[in-house]
């Protein structure tokens, strides 16, 4: 097997053995099925929204700061670059990375816990699960089924994380799916692996770029995180001149650079090891076993710390955590709002709400409308129904 060129590997996910999509399609002439995922998930609506969803800081406070969508594209770019070292298919971890964050919610992770707060007694909420419901259900392009009808590999990337109620109804839903491993105890494909941690390492990097960038984090008090301090001193040595108030934004790019660098490689040599140890005969058999895609233990811990640090000094800062309130608000009330009133919604949703069964149904449509909010229209659709201004 190969790709661009590259060989792949035996326990790379080849997608001429798929497990198939959940609606037959005959095989497209020119593309590979993960390759067809992937521009099926970049020409849907949910990935164009994701240019006005929060990272970090909300979008009106800045043209430059990431959003979901470059932080999508920097895991895609990470993720790319792992795999083919690691002789695993580059297309699957593109798709993967390109829709893993279709569900969440506008406003960031304080969008996500008010709307699971909302949900509480409703079947609660998991972005994870709704980035699956929407390339499963809430997308709406082709006549014969709804969803994207994605393959088995793409969806299962997508799923990182799952309760244990919502795996059980996944199963009851789709024998053997999508939903199993989480029962089963069982790991993911090398490349939904590698998804996971490009995540980690292209929010880490990123945040600390935007975190300067918004005046709430300094070069100073990055010294104090040992990750990211020994590549400012590195570049440092290098580069004297860039000691100056003129040179700290190249000496910025130049340290996150290189502490890519290094935690790419770092995966590189840690998987290429554990791969070497356990020696997987086929993607089946990589479920079956340990996590094999990963940090070494010294960079593990490093960057652990960094997350520490990052959660303190930035996304609980006061600014963000007084910015995040108003967000949690607004997804409350507009919760509230349209759970009273379901003809507020869009008419498709109005329609969906109205002919709803139960409470339960009624709700989790209201928070699908919500999940699929830009950051901007959630603002404005909030000013409409409360005459409350809160953000932007």
């Amino acid at each position: 097997m190969t790709q661009n060129g590259g060989l792949l590997q035996a326990y790379a996910c080849d997608p001429s053995r798929t497990r198939g999509r959940r609606y037959p399609e005959a095989p497209a002439p020119t593309r590979t099925e993960y390759q067809r995922d992937r521009d099926r998930i970049v020409h849907s609506t949910a990935f164009r929204r994701l240019v006005y969803k929060t990272q970090v800081f909300l979008n009106h406070e800045g043209d430059l700061f990431r959003t979901r969508l470059t932080h999508s594209l920097e895991v895609a770019q990470l993720g790319r670059s792992i795999a083919r070292s690691l002789g695993i298919n580059e297309d699957l971890v593109e798709a993967i990375s390109l829709a893993h964050d279709l569900g969440h919610t506008p406003f960031g992770h304080a969008g996500q816990d008010a709307l699971n707060a909302c949900m509480a007694d409703l079947g609660g909420f998991e972005h994870n699960l709704q980035s699956l419901r929407v390339v499963d259900r809430l997308e709406r392009r082709y006549p014969q089924f709804d969803g994207l009808n994605l393959s088995f590999e793409t969806r299962e990337g997508i799923l990182k994380h799952c309760s244990r109620a919502n795996a059980q109804a996944l199963e009851a839903a789709e024998p053997g799916g999508v939903g199993r491993r989480f029962l089963a105890h069982q790991q993911p494909s090398l490349e939904a692996q590698l998804c996971n941690l490009a995540d980690e390492i292209a929010y880490n990097a990123h945040d600390i770029d935007d975190g300067v960038r918004s005046g709430l984090l300094t070069l100073d008090q990055l010294r104090d995180v040992p990750l990211f301090d020994r590549y400012r001193a590195e570049a440092l040595a290098e580069y004297p001149e860039l000691d100056t108030p003129q040179g700290r934004r190249r000496l910025l790019y130049d340290a996150i650079r290189r502490m890519l660098s290094a935690q790419v490689y770092d995966v590189i040599n840690t998987t290429q090891a554990a791969l070497a140890q356990a020696v997987p005969s086929s993607v089946d058999e990589v479920r079956s076993l340990r996590a094999l895609v990963g940090f070494g233990e010294t960079m593990r811990a490093q960057s652990q710390e960094l997350k520490h640090f990052l959660l303190h000094s930035l996304y609980r800062h006061e600014q963000v955590a007084h910015t995040m309130g108003h967000a949690r608000q607004v997804v409350h009330e507009l919760f509230g709002a349209y759970l009273a009133c379901p003809q507020e919604m869009k008419p498709s949703f109005g329609e969906l709400s109205s002919a709803a069964a139960t409470p339960q149904d009624r709700a989790r449509v209201v928070a699908d409308f919500i999940a699929g909010m830009t950051d901007r229209y959630a603002a404005r659709e909030h000013e409409r129904l409360t005459g409350q201004r809160l953000l932007g």
